[in-house]
């Protein structure tokens, strides 16, 4: 006899111990930061349940609300959007210092601010990212153990089905959460250290290869992306600089790895859309030269593609390439998710701005000027956005130029 099918609470209950266990491996005696949209709090409990079991010595969770977040932009002064909570950045900065691991859960409605001035999104996300560059920076050193989930609010469920009633929405994105996060395998641990073998494999092999850049070719594309001096390929479970294996993104399906800041070139289009701050951006297209892009146009969303470009000099530098084949079990759903975690997932990207200096060997010491010299990028923004498809080639070059085919028609060679 077949065992009964899990119920939505024993999915849920699995999807907190993963992201303890798997995503974090949370350590005994470990304070955890959790962040989270008000309607997670029930996935919250599961996970802080789960963290004292593992030995945490006390977890605090900071919630946002989209109704709050949406009153500022309609009746804050101009002002006051220059103004962010130095202190509150400040506190998560020093626990992440002080070994914190961090945890956020991503579900927001992802197009919360369409309709609101761009120029006052823009002012406030400027704040925000000035207030928490020294968190930041700790994350992408890999300083300190991190993940990110996902719960399915009401809100995205709406925006990924829009046709169907909330609850099927809901639903319908739930049980895609739960199977692209490896949940409905008879044991989800044993599925997890099997996939991050998987991709270790393929991190290694690039590894040993030493491309000198890689060149995208497709529809719209023709992009030449120089490598950072030294650079290491990763992928799956990672090692912080604290020396705990975690895996930041809950689900994964890519390898990546720190491009040269200054040896980008050529033209690319973008292959899905990108939801910035609950902003769209559609049918993006950039020119580069010398690492830098130099003409930026999009279909949806071009004003703000602009301001981001203009956050900081290092905003309109890479500081990721990623390679995801088209066939991964996230591109298989057929489902435009609208959020980054899955999307960035389901295709090939490149991510504007700080660069992960995790994935660069020998850099123990290093001081900045050392790993900007090497093309480390720094900026006070990270953000994705999707550039492979079915339709899309990759080669690997040498220093010579010499091309080995990668992918083709966005899978493995």
């Amino acid at each position: 006899m077949s065992e009964a099918p899990l119920s939505f609470t024993e999915r849920l209950d699995r999807l907190g111990e993963v992201a303890v266990r798997i995503g974090l491996n949370l350590q005994p005696g470990q304070e955890l930061v959790i962040s989270a949209p008000l309607e997670a709090v029930s996935l919250v409990r599961r996970i802080t349940e789960h963290a004292y079991r593992a030995g945490a010595s006390l977890v605090t969770t900071q919630y946002a609300d989209d109704e709050a977040t949406l009153a500022r932009y309609r009746f804050a002064s101009d002002e006051s959007l220059d103004k962010s909570a130095q202190w509150m950045a400040d506190g998560i900065a020093r626990a992440y210092r002080e070994g914190a691991a961090r945890l956020a859960i991503t579900g927001s409605n992802p197009t919360l601010l369409n309709g609101q001035d761009p120029a006052r999104v823009s002012r406030a996300s400027r704040a925000a990212s000035r207030a928490s560059r020294e968190a930041m920076e700790i994350i992408t050193r890999f300083d300190t153990n991190w993940t990110i989930v996902a719960y399915a609010t009401a809100s995205w469920a709406a925006q990924v089905f829009p046709d169907l009633p909330t609850q099927e929405a809901q639903d319908r994105l739930w049980n895609a959460i739960f199977a692209s996060s490896r949940l409905d395998a008879a044991d989800p641990v044993i599925a997890w250290k099997q996939h991050n073998a998987t991709l270790h494999a393929k991190a290694a092999m690039l590894n040993e290869r030493r491309f000198h850049a890689l060149h995208f070719t497709g529809p719209g594309t023709d992009l030449t992306v120089g490598l950072a001096d030294g650079h290491a390929w990763a992928g799956g479970a990672e090692r912080t600089t604290n020396g705990i294996d975690c895996n930041p993104n809950i689900p994964t399906e890519e390898v990546f790895t720190t491009p040269h800041s200054h040896r980008v070139s050529g033209h690319v289009s973008s292959t899905k859309p990108l939801f910035h701050q609950g902003t769209l951006i559609d049918e993006i297209r950039v020119t580069f030269a010398e690492g830098r892009i130099i003409e930026a146009h999009a279909g949806k969303g071009e004003d703000a593609l602009r301001r981001i470009l203009e956050t900081d000099e290092g905003a309109a530098r890479l500081g990721e390439v990623a390679l995801v084949p088209h066939a991964s079990p996230i591109s298989n759903t057929g489902i435009l998710f609208r959020n980054t975690l899955f999307d960035e997932n389901a295709s090939s990207h490149i991510a504007l701005g700080q660069a992960y200096t995790k994935c660069l060997f020998d850099t123990e010491g290093a001081s900045a000027e050392t790993l900007a010299a090497r093309g480390a990028n720094t900026s006070m923004i990270h953000i994705d956005w999707m550039i492979g498809s079915d339709k899309i080639d990759l080669d690997g070059l040498a220093e010579d130029g010499t091309a080995t085919p990668l992918m083709r028609k966005g899978e493995w060679v």
